[in-house]
């Protein structure tokens, strides 16, 4: 059984994307969330905080890009998670207008 996050922490912030802005179009926004939330818990953090209904979630996995320090050795980011979250027709967030 995984860490119970409180609805609030699973959001931490929207991503602002091209593809994100192309996905709009097909009622999709673009979440980074905690490492530990599931389908489940953004879709209950989605729709408790933008109070709207949430057909679909896709959660991915991604890869902390390298970087190199000022001594010339490489490092990684820290690895992330991203959301797709498909809402229900008629439903937006007013978070993404104009962007």
């Amino acid at each position: 059984m995984g860490k119970v996050l409180h609805p609030l922490q699973v959001v931490e912030k929207a991503l602002i994307t091209e593809k994100g802005a192309l996905l709009v179009s097909q009622n999709k926004y673009l979440f980074r969330v905690h490492s530990w939330a599931n389908k489940v818990a953004v879709k209950a953090a989605v729709e408790e905080s933008f109070n709207v209904k949430v057909v679909a979630v896709n959660v991915m996995n991604m890869k902390g890009k390298p970087r190199r320090s000022r001594n010339g050795r490489f490092s990684h980011e820290m690895d992330w998670k991203k959301a797709v979250v498909t809402l229900a027709e008629g439903d937006k967030l007013e978070l993404f207008e104009g962007v």
